[in-house]
């Protein structure tokens, strides 16, 4: 009867395994996206989750809602994003965010790896991003200034209409026409408390806009040292300027900060060749090496530790040896009076050993036995089990 019950249960768990396998989710590749992005301007790119919902679609499901969507990106073959690169996804509703500020240490080309999770059928989806850092052939604006938005999230400033918009009202602060963004950074990413879970409490944006104009006067004042004074006293700067931002945006003139950034000059790196030897050109490895005389530095090696222990040998002996004084030398210098006290000590003292070593002393009179003058009785003075103290010596 064992045999056939074992039977059933692996034939129910091979059913039971088999109809998990066909319930397993599928994975969906997208193709490839190509960005490009220049060095010294924010990158932003947007993971739309409308694309990947077109994945997860197989014409079965007759749910009009969408599903929600998590993303996960990361540099491919690490297990992380690069360094000027971050990521933001409030919401799995809502869409995800890829921005940063890449330098001239990132141009070349970047592959993200974006994975998206269906949070209702745990289907998964997959695109690669290749993005192309190019240097932006004008450099970096020299003069640059950063704002802290205290009334928005940072994937509120992320679209590319928010960003124009933040670019004309700072427009009227500067009093210039060729701003662009550098860089846009969350204020919980500088340091930043977290914000309470109050509607209309915001985490805080900090916006760095570049340009090729100086500072206009109302920049300069606000961020002047009396501006900073009053800061310091809970009051608001000196600003001689009408404030374009209010009410989109709330600036905090306090935490204003004005640039100057000079390109740098740098030095021109090595020339990398073809990696191909020219026509008749064959490699020689050297075959031979070059006769060289190695007696000095053996003699070097081997006999300047001999003349260092032999010199400290010989400072040692005249130490010990020619610098001791003698008895006759120290009884010269020592008093008359401290020799013989001296000799006198020393003379006892031989005499007391030597007296000590030839003495006959009698044996004590209590290692000796007791007796009895008239009777001659003895006893011993060590007593056993009786007690000796109560035997009478004299007779009665």
């Amino acid at each position: 009867m064992e045999g056939p019950a074992l039977l059933q249960v692996w034939v129910l768990a091979a059913v039971a395994l088999g109809g998990s396998w066909a319930t397993l989710p599928d994975h969906h590749v997208l193709p490839d996206h190509r960005v490009s992005s220049e060095t010294g301007a924010v990158f932003v790119h947007e993971l739309e989750q409308e694309l990947f919902q077109e994945a997860f679609f197989d014409g079965h499901e007759d749910d009009d809602v969408a599903a929600p969507i998590t993303f996960h990106a990361h540099l491919r073959d690490h297990p992380d994003l690069p360094r000027w690169l971050r990521y933001i996804q409030r919401d799995p509703h809502q869409p995800g965010y890829l921005y940063g500020c890449p330098t001239a240490t990132e141009v070349g080309t970047h592959t993200i790896e974006v994975l998206a999770y269906n949070r209702h059928t745990y289907g998964t989806a997959s695109q690669r991003l290749i993005i192309t850092i190019t240097p932006a052939p004008d450099g970096e604006p020299p003069y640059q200034g950063e704002f802290l938005v205290g009334n928005r999230n940072v994937e509120e400033l992320l679209p590319a209409a928010v960003q124009e918009t933040f670019l004309q009202v700072t427009a009227g602060v500067w009093e210039r026409d060729d701003l662009r963004v550098i860089n846009i950074t969350s204020a919980l990413d500088r340091g930043g408390r977290v914000p309470l879970p109050i509607e209309g409490r915001k985490e805080g944006v900090y916006v760095k806009v570049g340009s090729w104009g100086t500072f206009s006067p109302c920049l300069v004042s606000a961020a002047s040292p009396q501006s900073r004074f009053r800061c310091s006293l809970g009051q608001q700067p000196l600003a001689s300027c009408y404030d374009t931002f209010a009410p989109r945006f709330a600036i905090h003139w306090c935490n204003l900060t004005l640039l100057q950034v000079w390109p740098s000059p740098t030095a021109p790196g090595p020339v990398w060749g073809s990696g191909v030897l020219e026509e008749e050109g064959n490699f020689q490895p050297p075959t031979e090496a070059p006769p060289q005389d190695l007696l000095p530095g053996y003699l070097v090696t081997l006999l300047v530790p001999l003349a260092v222990a032999a010199l400290l040998c010989l400072l040692l002996g005249h130490l010990m040896c020619c610098r001791r004084e003698g008895v006759a030398k120290r009884d010269l210098a020592t008093s008359d009076i401290q020799l013989v006290h001296h000799t006198t000590i020393h003379g006892d003292t031989e005499e007391l050993r030597h007296m000590a070593g030839s003495r006959d002393v009698p044996r004590p009179l209590s290692t000796l036995p007791m007796f009895n003058v008239r009777t001659g009785q003895r006893i011993n003075p060590m007593p056993g089990s009786s007690d000796g103290a109560r035997v009478p010596l004299l007779s009665q």
